[in-house]
């Protein structure tokens, strides 16, 4: 059984708008169309994400999971916490503090689903990993705000 599949991460441009959803959405397509996807979103330079972004996104998450992948956001900046809070798709995604505790996530949570599921995944496949979260990786949970320093 495979346990190592690569993690893809894709930086979001600065702004998140109409135009630029549809061109980060072509370039990421190859990607989130693949098998059993495992992408990390770093949107640490995002300065502008409107409700095109935000759908955009959800898009993302929707392809990567009917392929059986996961699909992770890290270092989000300031304007791209609020749009996501305020919104409550945060709630939808795991969400990181920095890309490299994203891209951990993923080789922590795949020994311990097959530990607890030695024939492979459930029939649900890998939607439930935002509920069973790794100890001490330290994703933010949706609802919880996070206070900026």
């Amino acid at each position: 059984m495979e346990t190592s599949r690569p993690v893809v991460v894709k930086h979001m441009p600065e702004r998140v708008n109409v135009k630029q959803a549809r061109v980060f959405l072509r370039d990421v397509e190859p990607l989130i169309t693949s098998d059993r996807p495992q992408i990390v979103f770093d949107l640490s330079s995002v300065k502008q994400l409107d409700a095109a972004g935000v759908d955009m996104l959800l898009q993302c998450m929707s392809e990567v999971m009917k392929r059986d992948g996961d699909l992770k956001l890290a270092a989000l900046s300031p304007h791209a916490a609020v749009i996501l809070e305020l919104t409550r798709t945060d709630r939808l995604f795991e969400i990181y503090e920095t890309t490299a505790d994203a891209v951990r996530s993923f080789s922590h949570f795949i020994p311990a689903a097959m530990r607890h599921q030695p024939f492979g995944l459930s029939s649900s496949g890998s939607s439930t990993a935002g509920s069973a979260q790794p100890t001490g990786v330290g994703p933010r949970h949706g609802g919880v705000p996070d206070v900026a320093a």
